[in-house]
């Protein structure tokens, strides 16, 4: 009997991970986390900084508004204060489109 392994996910990350995922330096998140009262990771005994999915989603967040969109931090906190979902809408949307896009692109390759 065949059965498709599911994969295994974690339930936190570290601060390197997180700024590896968005290719920022660990110190940037750092100050996310104080500038940004979304972004809140538990510490475990050490200290260590323990990132959720609804974490890494915030910082998703921040990131679209102040490296993709040109945000100031102030414009991003604005942002997230009044309209925290419709950005998360928008954002969904544009990458709904961009895999449409990269799809349609490798579809006329191979015709």
């Amino acid at each position: 009997m065949a059965y498709k392994e599911k994969e295994i996910e974690k339930l936190y990350y570290s601060i390197g991970e997180v700024a590896e995922i968005f290719g920022v330096a660990p110190s940037l998140i750092r100050f996310w986390e104080t500038e940004f009262d979304v972004i809140k990771p538990k510490k475990n005994r050490k200290g260590n900084r323990q990132f959720t999915k609804e974490d890494i989603d915030n910082v998703r967040t921040i990131y679209h508004l102040v490296k993709e969109k040109g945000f100031t931090l102030q414009g991003a906190k604005e942002m997230l204060r009044n309209d925290n979902q419709s950005v998360r809408d928008k954002m969904e949307l544009m990458e709904s489109l961009k895999n449409v896009r990269s799809f349609l692109v490798e579809l006329r390759e191979k015709l």
